[in-house]
């Protein structure tokens, strides 16, 4: 199987196309290169050869021959979308349905689409599932709910788009990301020996290990294609629906000596717990092998090895808003997020773009 897989250059992207390539599939790298220099560890014994592209730039030629396509590439997260809604609503939506459009009419047969349980929101049920009602507070969530829409309407006995919803990713990952909650703390655990929470930790919030989202990805590209036709699977297991301030614990556990408190109940109201029930009986193949204790612990071995240091760890590289913050400062990136002549003359120092211009 021929497969055009986004964002290979990113935090899943550079464990998902090693794990492709590694499962006999022949890979199409797409990626902006926005993160390259985020490379905290050698992590992979292959690559795959990548075309640094925009999603919204690509043609008609790049999926020749293609068979599926493995969305991996937006902006991502909850703080850069609060901060720049509209190059978010531009890239996460208009941009993805221009891919899947451009792949429906290339013949591509199969679309898997990187969805969030964000799009859940504030949940009101005990556990939420592919069928319950979305409710997304973020423009990163609901960019993820109008994608699901028009690419669900685009199905057809040809064209078959798969989403999968994963839970709040965690572990290691060799273009690292310390921006997502179980890596932030147990960065912060290992570089200060402390996890001060500003929230009292009530909020629950599922979790799934990247190298799960790997598998649940190839499991598809693996399924029959009536098994996953115009689907939404939840991606993780019930079990590892947990309240933020279990997430703490455990990741204070994985380091000696860590210290924790905890704050008042916080802003973020965002409160949701998942069931995955529907991937673990209908998706062939697939089972998650790794909880957050697991993943903690390969953080703390991972951290001592390389000897993270707190410079490293607070530095842009591997937190997505500040690396966008310094390109967009720097002028290598414009008010569209495309990538500028590198001999152009720079922005003043200091500025950040706002509903995409430079303020």
């Amino acid at each position: 199987m021929k497969v055009l897989m986004t964002g290979t250059e990113g935090y899943l992207g550079s464990i998902v196309a090693p794990a492709a390539l590694r499962a006999g599939l022949e890979v199409m790298a797409v990626d902006t290169g926005y993160f390259r220099g985020g490379w905290l560890y050698h992590g992979t014994d292959r690559t795959a050869p990548t075309g640094f592209k925009d999603i919204r730039q690509m043609t008609p030629d790049d999926f020749a021959g293609v068979d599926a396509v493995v969305h991996l590439a937006e902006l991502s997260n909850d703080p850069l979308g609060q901060l720049l809604p509209t190059i978010t609503y531009e890239i996460n939506h208009k941009g993805s349905v221009r891919l899947a459009r451009l792949a429906r009419e290339a013949g591509v047969r199969r679309f898997v689409y990187m969805s969030s349980c964000s799009v859940y929101g504030v949940a009101s049920a005990d556990h939420v599932d592919e069928t319950s009602p979305v409710n997304p507070q973020t423009a990163y969530a609901e960019c993820k709910v109008l994608v699901e829409r028009d690419l669900r309407a685009m199905a057809d006995d040809s064209f078959s788009p798969t989403f999968l919803r994963n839970a709040t990713a965690f572990g290691a990952s060799p273009r690292m990301r310390f921006d997502i909650v179980l890596n932030n703390l147990a960065g912060l655990a290992w570089t200060t020996g402390e996890i001060r929470m500003t929230s009292d930790g009530t909020p629950w919030r599922p979790l799934v290990h990247a190298n799960d989202i790997a598998r649940a990805i190839l499991c598809t590209l693996e399924a029959p294609q009536e098994a996953i036709h115009n689907q939404t699977f939840n991606v993780g297991s019930t079990e590892q629906n947990y309240r933020v301030r279990d997430i703490a614990e455990v990741v204070a556990a994985a380091f000696p000596g860590c210290g924790l408190s905890f704050g008042d109940s916080g802003g973020d109201n965002r409160s949701y717990r998942v069931s995955f029930e529907k991937i673990a009986q209908e998706l062939p193949g697939f089972r998650c092998e790794w909880d957050a204790a697991r993943g903690a612990a390969q953080l703390a071995a991972l951290f001592a090895r390389i000897g993270l240091t707190r410079e490293e760890f607070e530095s842009r590289g591997y937190t997505r808003l500040k690396q966008l913050e310094y390109l967009l400062a720097t002028g290598q990136i414009d008010h569209d997020f495309f990538w500028t002549d590198p001999f152009a003359a720079p922005a003043p120092q200091g500025q950040v773009a706002r509903e995409g211009s430079l303020t």
